[in-house]
This record gives structure tokens, C-alpha cells and sequence, in this order.
């Protein structure tokens, strides 16, 4: 009889060759609840096909990034953003020797708890429920509660935790309000999610009309670069050989690596990103189809506290809490299915 042969073993062996400050699949914390490992696939490339394959993943494709139920076919969606995320993330975590499956789960999952209409959506729940709402943490509430008919997608540790702490506040890049994560590939990808929010929320900014390319800020583009490419490159790179202690060549040295960027390359891309606040984000929230998406998400919390008896079934299993079980389910919901609903209970 032939003997089985053990893909996942031969993965994970592999996986010694990694930097030391990588996380090895074998080595994880483990899950919520114990599984029997695959035989094909590590413990990490199990947890991303798991997100790729949710509910919750393919509703991102019909999710605001910035731009509300826009006209044009090229204007980035939270799906299309969520796949970015994961190409430049996984791009820093190869060059770094780190462990790229785990990069790429965390950037797969980082933003299924996101409401429709974008951080629009966001804002308002957090107003409306007395516990408030983080996108961040509705996410991770997805991966272990609300996918999978109330079974979550059982996820390990490592992977859950850089889901949870990806967010990040209003302050300066790397700066103080920056918040940690536990990993290196968790890292990474709160980085390289920075990295490509600001770079195509310019390029749908300017596609809106909103901005003009010669209105970006001259001390940025001057060092990161004037087209998409250029600064997404000029960044990427930055990064790697700001951070390439967490190779592992410096062990002797350095106890504790970090995903970094080098002074002046952070300065010029805070620069940009405090440009998008004042000029693209502050203006955006004024407008038309924003205050439409307010009225929505006011209408639809409302009502269904009202109407309990119209949330689905599986909502009311998921807690014992109206309010939670509200947020649940708006939150859950596509920019078209949202709109849909606030239709209906105008009627």
C-alpha cells in the first residue's frame, strides 16, 4: 500500500526556512475550537480559504470603499480595495521572509464586518448603539459568530488577531494612536492597508472630479511620486528596507523588529493622507448621496427596533440583545440591499 503523502507537513517545513520572528503555522495558538488538521493545506491557508469562500466576502464586492453608488465601473469597492490590501501585503511579507499565508488571511478578513456606505455607515452605528460600533470588531464578531449559520469560520488566533487590531485612528502613521498587532504579518497588513487606501482613494477622488492631480501637495508627490504606481512603489519599498531587520539577519541585535517606514517617506505620506481628510473625505461627507446614506441607516435601525419580528430568524439566535441583533444585521448589508429596505419601510 502506498503511503499517503502529507501535503501540509511538507508546508510546514518549508516554513522553517522563515525569518524567526515569523509565524510558523505549526506554532499557532490554535483555534476557538479544535480541528483536526488538513492533510493538504496549513493551518493559516485553511483560515484564508475559509474568508474567501464566507458569505461575508462575497457581499464586499456591493460595499462602499469611499464613493457612494457611484456612476463609473472603475471606482473602487471595499472588495476591490480588500484585494489590494492582500497584494501589497503579501508583496512586504515575501520580501521580509515572513509567513505569507497568515498575511494574506488577515488581509482577506480585515474589513468583513464594514457596513454599507463605508465609513458613512460606520459612523452612524457607532452614534446609534449605545455600545458603539468598530468595523474592526464587527469583523471579528463575522468570523466567529455570524458566518456559517451561527458556527463562525472558527479561525486561529494569529489570523483573528490581526483582523481585530488592523484599525487604526485619525493620528499620524506609526505614531502614538497607532495601536499594535501581536504579529509581524498582522503588521504588515495594517500597513499595507494604509498604503493602498491612500492611494486609490486619490485615484477615485480625482476620477470623481473632486480633486485634480495638480492639486496633490507638491512636498509629497515631490518623494513619493506623482502617478498611482510610482507611490505605491515608492512605499512598498520603503517599507521593506525600513523593516528588514524582521528577516531575521540581525537577531543578535534586535530583539524585537517592527514594520517601519524611513522619516521622510512617513512625513510625505502623512502629508497625503491628512490631504484626503481635508480635501476629499471632509468634502465627500457633505455631499448629496452621504446624507442619503445617514437617512438609510437612521431608518433601518429604527424600524427593525421597532419591528423586531422582521429581522431574520437567524439574527435572533445570534443574541439576546435587539440592539445587537440590529447591528448585525445592518451591518451585514450591501449598499443595494440597504437602500432596498429603507424603500420598503418608506412605503
Amino acid at each position: 500500500m502506498i503511503r499517503q503523502l502529507n501535503v501540509r507537513q511538507l508546508s510546514e517545513e518549508r516554513e522553517e526556512n522563515l525569518s524567526p520572528y515569523a509565524v510558523k503555522s505549526k506554532l499557532s495558538q490554535g483555534r476557538l475550537r479544535y480541528e483536526e488538521s488538513c492533510p493538504l493545506r496549513t493551518a493559516f491557508q485553511r483560515d484564508r480559504d475559509r474568508i474567501i469562500h464566507c458569505k461575508a466576502f462575497r457581499r464586499l464586492k456591493h460595499k462602499t470603499q469611499v464613493f457612494i453608488a457611484p456612476l463609473g465601473d472603475h471606482y473602487v469597492t471595499r472588495l476591490t480595495h480588500t484585494l489590494e490590501v492582500s497584494q501589497i501585503a503579501r508583496t512586504i511579507a515575501r520580501a521580509l521572509n515572513l509567513n505569507e499565508d497568515l498575511t494574506e488571511a488577515v488581509a482577506l478578513g480585515h474589513d468583513l464586518g464594514h457596513t454599507p456606505f463605508g465609513h458613512v455607515g460606520e459612523d452612524v452605528l457607532n452614534e446609534l448603539n449605545s455600545q458603539g460600533f468598530r468595523h474592526n470588531e464587527q469583523s471579528l464578531r463575522v468570523v466567529d459568530l455570524l458566518e456559517n449559520d451561527g458556527q463562525g469560520l472558527n479561525l486561529n488566533w494569529e489570523v483573528r488577531d490581526g483582523i481585530l487590531n488592523h484599525s487604526k485612528t485619525r493620528g499620524d502613521i506609526l505614531g502614538e494612536e497607532w495601536g499594535k498587532v501581536n504579529t509581524l504579518e498582522g503588521e504588515v497588513c495594517k500597513i499595507a492597508d494604509m498604503v493602498a487606501y491612500i492611494n486609490h482613494d486619490i485615484g477615485d477622488a480625482i476620477r470623481a472630479g473632486i480633486i485634480a492631480e495638480r492639486d496633490l501637495p507638491l512636498a509629497a508627490v515631490k518623494i513619493l511620486g506623482i502617478s498611482h504606481s510610482k507611490r505605491i512603489n515608492t512605499m512598498v519599498s520603503d517599507i521593506i528596507y525600513s523593516s528588514w531587520a524582521a528577516r531575521g539577519y540581525d537577531r543578535m541585535i534586535i530583539d524585537k523588529p517592527t514594520i517601519s517606514m524611513s522619516p521622510q517617506i512617513l512625513e510625505a505620506t502623512n502629508i497625503l493622507r491628512e490631504f484626503l481628510f481635508e480635501r476629499v473625505y471632509n468634502v465627500h461627507s457633505a455631499q448629496e448621496e452621504t446624507r442619503r446614506a445617514r437617512e438609510v441607516i437612521y431608518l433601518l435601525y429604527n424600524s427593525f427596533k421597532e419591528h423586531e419580528d422582521r429581522l431574520p430568524p437567524e439574527y435572533r439566535a445570534y443574541s439576546d440583545d435587539t440592539e445587537r441583533r440590529v447591528v448585525d444585521y445592518i451591518a451585514g448589508m450591501t449598499d443595494q440591499y440597504a437602500l432596498r429596505l429603507a424603500e420598503e419601510f418608506e412605503r
